[in-house]
């Protein structure tokens, strides 16, 4: 059955008072299987029916699809016409021309390849902690550190490198507005942000085919597979995808994992003694504090039954996936910290065809970035807790995460 609330749970989600600690709200949520708001978006927060959606191909990612036609659905973000807002076949062909030179199984080594680069990049920022006893941990490695590597694997050369710093930060504003004034200005700003960053991307391709690299953006200008290659429009919109997508969800994955393991000392003390513990960790973490707490922006191309109810066509659909990560149906006690909990199918990455293209990488740089923090810093503990967090919900994470301690190890 369905709930309708007079004061709008969305909304609530979306305060910024309750950024710190949504969870019991989504308890809340979870009491009816699927919860229609008074402006007539769904609202689905427990597991079995998250997933169940997933895997749906009636509910369409297409932002054509929705009843306004797909207004405000990724503008100022650069995932406007990007492959992750598409349905099949066009998502999945773009999804397959993009991991041909990304990952297995056409490049099983690539991802392997940066590690030793991320954990020199990640060593030389914590050696630049020497002689202090504070850090922000996210100026000083969990916003630098993921632009450097999505640079890298792009192709970006260094000494370009303080530009996408700048972008990046000036893309991702939408989702810091205030208010309706204040997003259209945030928005605009964007939208000339992301036309220098095609502008740069295309003068890029156009080096990359005269001159190819082991990079990205090199194979997807030269790429002779046998479905062709993506159009220079689809090349400039995965290039500026991959570069939001592949730093912000992992800042704030490195964020909230640095913040969680300072409240769970005995687990730093355990991963000392045990550092190949750190993968189950990791999978913990973002099924206890995931920085995608919602997928939006989903509409119904027919009526849909879940959960007892049937959500019609040319219906909103938003799935709280923080939710249903802390979903008592899919794990026991789920808001208590467990490293070793067997239940380790989270929705902390999606899941379905729009599973995150970049889990591979956003795992590898994660784990290196909290594996050398855990290892390094001596007796590490939280100044300010709750930390202040940023403005956006959707992608939700520390702004500042002030970390005090007595020293740096080699």
């Amino acid at each position: 059955m369905t709930e309708t609330s007079q004061t709008s749970l969305m909304q609530r989600m979306l305060d910024y008072a309750n950024r710190p600690d949504p969870y019991p709200l989504y308890e809340e949520l979870r009491r009816t299987p699927v919860r229609r708001e008074e402006d007539g978006t769904y609202l689905v927060g427990t597991y079995r029916e998250i997933v169940q959606l997933l895997h749906d191909p009636r509910l369409s990612s297409d932002a054509r699809n929705r009843p306004d036609g797909g207004a405000g659905a990724g503008e100022g973000d650069g995932m406007s016409f990007s492959f992750i807002l598409l349905d099949p076949p066009e998502h999945d062909l773009l999804r397959r021309l993009a991991m041909r030179h990304f990952g297995p199984p056409h490049r099983p080594a690539f991802l392997d390849g940066l590690r030793a680069d991320m954990a020199r990049i990640v060593r030389e920022r914590i050696d630049a902690f020497a002689g202090r006893h504070e850090v922000d941990i996210v100026d000083a490695l969990a916003y630098p550190f993921p632009v450097t590597v999505i640079c890298d694997v792009l192709g970006v050369p260094h000494e370009d490198e303080p530009l996408f710093h700048e972008w990046v930060e000036e893309i991702i504003q939408p989702g810091e507005a205030t208010g309706p004034v204040d997003l259209e200005a945030r928005r605009k700003r964007a939208e000339q942000v992301i036309s220098k960053a095609r502008d740069y991307f295309a003068g890029l391709a156009e080096e990359r085919r005269q001159a190819p690299r082991d990079d990205m953006l090199s194979g997807l200008v030269t790429d002779d597979g046998p479905e062709g290659r993506m159009s220079e429009d689809d090349m400039l919109n995965t290039a500026v995808l991959l570069l939001i997508a592949g730093h912000e969800t992992t800042v704030n994955m490195i964020g909230n994992g640095t913040l969680t393991l300072l409240r769970h000392p005995e687990v730093i003390e355990r991963l000392r003694r045990e550092p190949q513990l750190i993968a189950r960790v990791f999978e913990e973490l973002i099924r206890y504090d995931s920085p995608v707490q919602f997928v939006p922006f989903r509409t119904t191309v027919a009526d849909v039954e879940v959960g007892g109810t049937t959500i019609p066509k040319n219906a909103a659909v938003t799935l709280v996936l923080g939710s249903g990560n802390r979903d008592p149906a899919f794990c026991a006690d789920p808001d208590r910290f467990d490293p070793d909990r067997e239940e380790r199918e989270h929705l902390g990455f999606g899941g379905g065809i729009h599973y995150c293209f970049g889990a591979p990488l956003a795992r590898m740089e994660t784990q290196v970035a909290l594996g050398e923090l855990v290892r390094r810093l001596e007796n590490p503990r939280l100044v300010n807790d709750p930390p202040p967090y940023r403005r956006n919900a959707f992608l939700r994470g520390p702004r500042h995460l002030q970390v005090a301690f007595d020293g740096v190890r080699d």
